[in-house]
């Protein structure tokens, strides 16, 4: 099954109803459907962008995002999404590491584009949505045909090109398929109910795992309302206006929520489903939320590499007399995905053993680009690819999280690489060493923490040091905490142990990661 297959049955089946939902602005199956053709169009016919061509965007949430994304396919192109939040020299990266020549951005966002362009040599961009520009891709769409480009997809065709951190600090870039890509929805429908007519609200980015769930709801004649951030005000505010009946958030989405004053009052009676994943839920912050709105909560662990379901906790998981335990896992393996648990030579380990978890299935990845010796270390026998994730399974098939291979830390739902963090505050010059690790947080899962040892002759505070890494990085990569420490821990040989520094935070804790 292809994407575009899936995109042109939800325009056939649901043309004049509702797709999506943005502001006052809303679009039609119809609608949506023929905007993207007018954009693939552009790309072919104006634009010149050759099959396979991969093209920047750089979109904050908007009416524009699922048009758009549907053309970018329907092109035979691979969408590259930049993330709003990270630095212009950490864009520019992903830009230069994928071959981009060309960007898309949202007007809101034309200041960083032209800095981009700027400071990659040969960049062309094209804003959306820019009223005033004949050259905006809005206005270049409507001079084309509504009809299908003459390009016919195939099933390997890359459409989204994804960048995520690596285990040495250098990013890669994950490569998903037109087939890998309709997997995905299919996986979500095997693993989440969706009726003709349910509506999913969204406020996280649509470039995360917010954005796996438009396509699957969109071939059940389902509503996307989106948002363009999030606020606990705004979040309320559209609940009661729109009443979805699914929402999808990150832990810190729900926990400002549950902090939010009203929040027990508020008519959330519409909504059937509340889906979380991305990062760890706070034990506190789910048993205020069961105790507030009862058992409507499904849980996921996915990875860029398999989006989105490899497990998942039911709705029935979260309540009962091993609600308790069962909180602790991240839930049973979906339907259409293998899990095997390994050890380091790619064997799979005793039952009721610690293994590095190993997947299969059709949503999975086709691997990194342009990463032969990366992709080559993730590959296993069988088509099982390594995750990175060490974990365990239960007597009843329930998966826990106990580790990782690599010291990625995810924080409200964003991976950060400790050493992308220590190469930012290793710059500053009072500083002599520096670890960075995850400690537990209520609020986030996990917290950036840096442990700093200074230069003899050399002062600083914790504000100052925190000032200089913002300077340097994505807001949510810079440390909620700094710690001032006499040595940094180390190997025999030398290796940074950052087990050492973390390993005391989570003692007593039976889920080290979510």
């Amino acid at each position: 099954m292809l994407l575009t297959e899936l995109v042109r049955r939800g325009a056939v089946y649901f043309g004049p109803r509702t797709a999506v939902m943005y502001g006052h602005d809303k679009l039609t199956f119809t609608q949506v459907d023929q905007l993207s053709n007018q954009i693939a169009n552009v790309f072919i016919n104006t634009l010149g962008l050759a099959v396979g061509t991969r093209a920047g965007l750089l979109l904050n949430n908007s009416v524009f995002t699922i048009p758009v994304d549907f053309g970018f396919a329907k092109a035979r192109l691979s969408r590259v999404p930049l993330n709003a939040r990270l630095s212009a020299a950490e864009q520019k990266q992903m830009l230069e590491g994928a071959g981009v020549g060309i960007l898309l951005h949202g007007t809101d966002l034309a200041d960083r584009a032209r800095e981009l362009a700027q400071i990659v040599p040969g960049l062309k961009t094209i804003s959306i949505g820019d009223a005033a520009s004949s050259s905006d891709l809005q206005a270049l769409a409507k001079a084309q045909p509504v009809t299908p480009p003459d390009r016919k997809p195939e099933a390997d065709d890359i459409v989204v090109t994804i960048f995520t951190s690596g285990t040495t600090g250098k990013l890669k870039a994950v490569e998903h398929t037109q087939t890998s890509w309709a997997a995905m929805a299919l996986n979500i429908l095997a693993n989440h109910e969706v009726r003709e007519g349910d509506m999913m609200l969204h406020a996280a980015s649509m470039i995360h795992a917010s954005g796996c769930f438009i396509l699957p709801y969109w071939i059940s004649g389902a509503t996307a309302a989106v948002l363009p951030g999030f606020t606990p005000v705004s979040y309320i505010e559209a609940v009661q206006r729109w009443k979805p009946t699914a929402l999808n958030m990150v832990p810190t989405m729900l926990g400002m929520l549950m902090d939010e004053p009203g929040i027990a009052e508020a008519d959330f009676s519409s909504v059937r489903s509340i889906i979380y994943g991305a990062s760890p839920m706070p034990r506190p912050t789910i048993n205020r939320a069961l105790k507030l709105w009862g058992p409507r909560f499904q849980q996921y662990y996915g990875q860029t590499e398999a989006p989105v379901f490899i497990t998942h906790l039911t709705k029935e998981d979260h309540v009962g007399p091993d609600a308790e335990r069962r909180l602790a896992a991240c839930g049973r393996p979906s339907i259409d995905c293998e899990i095997r648990l390994v050890d380091e030579d790619g064997n799979e380990v005793a039952p009721g053993e610690v293994g590095e978890i190993a997947l299969r299935s059709p949503f999975m990845m086709r691997g990194y680009f342009d990463a032969p010796e990366l992709n080559a270390q993730m590959a296993l026998p069988g088509g099982f690819i390594r995750t990175r994730d060490v974990g365990r399974f239960d007597e009843d098939g329930y998966l826990y999280l106990v580790d990782r291979t690599s010291d990625m830390i995810v924080t409200g739902g964003y991976n950060v690489y400790p050493r992308e963090v220590e190469d930012a505050l290793a710059a500053h010059p009072a500083v002599r060493e520096v670890v960075v690790v995850g400690i537990p947080d209520d609020k986030w899962g996990e917290a950036v923490a840096a442990f700093v040892a200074l230069r003899a002759d050399q002062q600083v505070d914790d504000a100052a040091l925190m000032a200089f890494a913002r300077e340097r990085l994505a807001g949510y990569k810079v440390p909620k905490s700094v710690h001032f420490i006499d040595e940094v821990p180390k190997s025999p040989v030398g290796k940074l142990l950052r087990r050492a520094v973390r390993d005391p935070f989570w003692k007593g804790r039976d889920r080290r990661i979510g």
